[in-house]
């Protein structure tokens, strides 16, 4: 585990694993709404991506740059505890994660009101996620109809091959976490023998959030859209590429609304994914 302290009694260090829970409490207080198991899937990708700065023995500043292999990173959790903002602590924990990195690409999804400083350090803005949420009735049909099944029962490498061309690299240790932490439900469906669409609805702070959401073209997203939202109810949330124009349609279509956005930014040249496959982001950590 590495880390400094300065004279001042501020200092970063990698963060231990139980204590990534402390990030994801903070990201619900900003209204993130993170998921319930989030924190522990999270931590499969890299345990030693997830940092805390320190004033004295007081947590002051949260951050992850979670390496994914030698070419790709994600940033998520930057944040300033409310009473110590505007000190320079954030900027000392973000230069400490930075360096975790290497010469990755690293990708973040930031609140709009980032984005500038974002882009001070060396990121550029892609594009923008958008979240919508509201209450959505169950369809009528569930798991069994329209060829959809439960995704644990389609083979983990058609997943993943499947994955590899939406996200920029491989996650195959966070997706089996994602797919069977408590109370996460995956469907899938399957058109003439092949994967055509399939997404995970896990329990949030608040409702229920849908991703990710990966599809070959509109109506297979809908299907599978329609099986999550019928093993629940209440109120989901689905967080949309903007420039996919057909999953913005999705979500507006079962009567959701906007609530929150991000400004999905990369530091370095990611590979060209196919965004018009992704109707529902993972999660605004981890990409």
């Amino acid at each position: 585990m590495t880390g400094t302290t300065a004279r001042d009694g501020f200092g970063v260090r990698a963060m231990r694993p139980d204590e990534i829970a402390l990030a994801v409490d903070w990201a619900a207080a900003e209204g993130w709404n993170p998921g319930f198991c989030d924190g522990h899937c999270f931590a499969t990708v890299d345990p030693q991506g997830f940092w805390l700065g320190e004033l004295g023995a007081e947590p002051a500043a949260t951050i992850s740059v979670v390496n994914y292999d030698d070419r790709f990173a994600f940033l998520g959790f930057y944040i300033v505890r409310p009473d110590l903002r505007g000190r320079g602590y954030g900027w000392r924990t973000w230069q400490a994660a930075i360096a975790h990195a290497g010469a990755r690409c690293i990708g973040l999804d930031g609140v709009i009101a980032q984005q500038a400083n974002y882009q001070k350090s060396g990121f550029a803005l892609a594009y923008r996620n958008i979240r919508f949420g509201g209450t959505i009735a169950a369809p009528a049909r569930l798991t069994g109809a329209d060829g959809i099944v439960d995704l644990a029962s389609v083979q983990f490498s058609r997943v993943l091959a499947d994955d590899a061309t939406v996200f920029p690299a491989p996650r195959a240790s966070f997706l089996r976490a994602w797919f069977d932490a408590p109370g996460h439900v995956g469907r899938a469906l399957i058109r003439d023998g092949k994967v055509a669409a399939w997404g995970v609805i896990r329990p949030a702070r608040r409702g229920r959030k849908i991703g990710p959401l990966v599809a070959d073209r509109r109506a297979a997203a809908e299907t599978v859209l329609n099986a999550l939202i019928g093993t629940t109810s209440g109120e989901i949330f689905l967080d949309v590429p903007e420039p996919n124009p057909e999953a913005v349609a999705v979500a507006q279509s079962r009567g959701l609304a906007p609530v929150f956005e991000t400004a999905r930014m990369y530091r370095g040249s990611v590979g060209a994914g196919a965004l018009h496959r992704v109707f529902g982001v993972t999660t605004f950590e981890l990409g």
